[in-house]
């Protein structure tokens, strides 16, 4: 099969959490637009830090693209990109569009770092995905600007209530995904008890593998780590199998969005 050079689609991707998966870029910018800038994003600094929702791209030049594949076997449609997808104000109409020209057993998927939950309007937006990976990864404020680097006015405490707001109101799979670092594993205890309180069906445990500039936690770190979310529904990220997968978007368009 040919490679194209997709505007807003990559992939697919062979993803450690959610098997075959092709990817939708709601943001499609040149430059990262995200409320944080953390320490380990493998797509690099964000240019834009922003918390402000607007259209980026328009739901039918996405629609269109989509409807321009050839049939493909993935398990899930993602949505995730050069930034955090909830910041696209027509995410929910997206999501909704997608769902009526879909396979029937193709899931879709949203990747969020949790920084808008509170907002009414993201909250309906996603209730129509099918699985959501909600990002968690400092149980208090210190760690959370160290490792996030969120907007100003960010604080750790709302946005884990909003987690657990969001995680009781949300219908399909909800996952809470952790990434560990040297800056914050000493704080695994306090990130599982966190999790415990909300409940996931699912714990994602990430080490930073991705080129970047942030050492990654070795096997036996993480191992050490999963004690701390014993009986809770866990994929690590060292442990998880990777389906084989041939990408039919072309090695750029991957890089711009840091799968490569």
């Amino acid at each position: 099969m040919s490679k194209k050079n997709y505007k807003y689609i990559y992939g697919p991707v062979p993803s450690w959490r959610l098997g075959s998966s092709l990817g939708i870029d709601p943001l499609s910018v040149k430059d990262k637009v995200c409320p944080f800038d953390c320490v380990y994003c493998q797509i690099g600094k964000t240019k834009c830090l922003t918390d402000k929702r607007e259209v980026f791209v328009k739901t039918e030049d996405i629609i269109t693209e989509f409807k321009n594949l050839s049939p493909l076997e993935i398990d899930y449609i993602t949505f995730s990109g050069t930034g955090e997808p909830t910041l696209a104000k027509n995410l929910g109409e997206m999501i909704k569009e997608i769902k009526k020209i879909k396979k029937q057993n193709t899931k879709i998927a949203v990747l969020t770092n949790s920084a808008l939950l509170n907002d009414e309007t993201v909250r309906e937006d996603l209730s129509s995905a099918d699985f959501l990976a909600a990002k968690l990864d400092a149980p208090r404020q210190d760690i959370f600007q160290l490792v996030n680097k969120p907007i100003e006015g960010l604080k750790i405490k709302s946005t884990i209530e909003a987690i657990k707001k969001f995680k009781n109101y949300f219908t399909g799979k909800f996952a809470l995904q952790i990434m560990f670092m040297p800056e914050n594993k000493k704080f695994a205890k306090e990130l599982g008890k966190i999790a415990r309180e909300i409940a996931p069906d699912e714990v994602q445990l990430n080490t930073p593998l991705r080129p970047q500039r942030i050492k990654p936690l070795t096997r036996d770190e993480m191992r050490d780590i999963k004690q701390y979310f014993d009986g809770l529904n866990i994929v690590s990220v060292y442990e998880a199998e990777r389906r084989e997968v041939k990408p039919v978007s072309t090695k750029e368009t991957m890089k711009r969005r840091g799968k490569v």
